[in-house]
């Protein structure tokens, strides 16, 4: 079933008619909160009520018990939740408290029902230019970035969020922003292995569940595909010479740099092919659709149908979801004590002062 290889994001605050047919008719594995899913500007027991239905709903409509559901929760600007959640400064300002952070990040996302956070960024601040990536980053050098986000994946691990590490082989470097069109990084393989993939050794070698994949396209590389499918990328650096045995997920299909990609046949069979688990359509932003959904599921069908996407690989990425999901704690959505919620803005606060 194709439904356990995808996690989607819904349209609003409540669920429209299409988000119930994705729903219900290919039963996603996990779903992905943005900003668009509270209702802001309402006090905070009127919009956890209301995220509370959207949650039992959710479940209700893919008749899952058991998901994976999700959000961006970094800091700075990438933190989707409403106030009193509270509003960390970026990953760069934090670093030095990064577990302690982190941890209170975990609690406040567990209140949620949430149980997979997409972080840490194991991206290295290495070009100013970066219009993407930037404070997002741990740090600027590869040992200080690698070790900042090993807490970070620890705080979250310790207080019961599944993290995962992002964009594989990394996103550092890129003059462009992938939201927007395919970024082209033409690193040797020597250049990564002495810089970007330094970070993901460390989480790797620390048992982190998840790694994302990057749309970036690596010539010298992975050829002609971007990393989300390319071979010599996924299967042969990430699973054979790293060593990860995790959880491989697309980062947003959605994105520009790979969107029209997915509007073509086979390119669903290329990526589990090149090791990649599963799919995210985030469904939040302008080139989402939930026809592109249908599309890949289709693709998935007549992939396995044509004999170009073998019963062996989507067995083996099956087990390691399973394997994964069954490990992933769920959650009720509860509202939290404002005590809470004030020792952890006071962190923050703090933090902005450490550097």
């Amino acid at each position: 079933m194709f439904g356990n290889h995808l996690i989607v994001g819904v349209s609003g605050t409540v669920l429209t008619d299409e988000d119930k047919r994705i729903l219900s008719t290919i039963k996603p594995v996990g779903v992905c909160f943005f900003a668009k899913n509270f209702r802001d500007g309402e006090p905070y027991e009127v919009w956890l009520e209301t995220y509370k239905k959207l949650n039992q709903e959710i479940r209700e409509y893919t008749e899952r018990e058991s998901m994976f559901i999700s959000i961006d929760h970094e800091g700075g600007r990438v933190i989707r939740p409403p106030l009193p959640i509270t509003r960390f400064p970026y990953s760069y300002v934090c670093r030095k408290r990064a577990r302690e952070v982190a941890s209170a990040m975990a609690i406040e996302l567990k209140s949620l029902g949430i149980n997979v956070s997409w972080a840490p960024v194991a991206d290295i601040f290495s070009n100013p230019n970066n219009p993407i990536i930037g404070p997002r980053s741990f740090d600027t050098t590869p040992e200080t970035a690698a070790e900042y986000a090993r807490e970070f994946f620890l705080g979250l691990k310790e207080s019961g969020i599944t993290a995962c590490a992002k964009h594989f082989p990394g996103h550092g470097d890129t003059n462009t922003d992938s939201h927007l069109s395919l970024p082209i990084l033409n690193l040797t393989k020597e250049a990564i292995q002495q810089r970007e993939l330094i970070p993901f050794k460390t989480l790797i070698a620390e048992k982190i569940p998840l790694i994302m994949t990057a749309h970036i396209l690596f010539p010298e590389i992975g050829g002609d595909k971007p990393a989300t499918f390319s071979q010599p990328i996924l299967s042969q650096i990430l699973r054979k010479e790293l060593g990860f045995e995790g959880v491989v997920v697309s980062d947003d299909l959605d994105m520009k740099a790979v969107a029209d990609m997915y509007d073509k046949s086979g390119t669903v069979a290329n990526t589990l092919n090149a090791g990649c688990d599963i799919f995210l359509m985030c469904g939040n932003l302008p080139s989402s659709s939930t026809e592109r959904i249908e599309f890949i599921a289709e693709d998935f069908k007549k992939s396995l149908e044509n004999g170009s996407l073998d019963e062996s690989v989507v067995a083996a990425a099956n087990g390691r979801i399973e394997k994964l999901l069954n490990q992933t704690p769920q959650y009720s959505v509860e509202m939290l004590d404002k005590e809470i919620l004030l020792k952890h803005a006071e962190l923050a606060i703090d933090c902005s002062f450490d550097n």
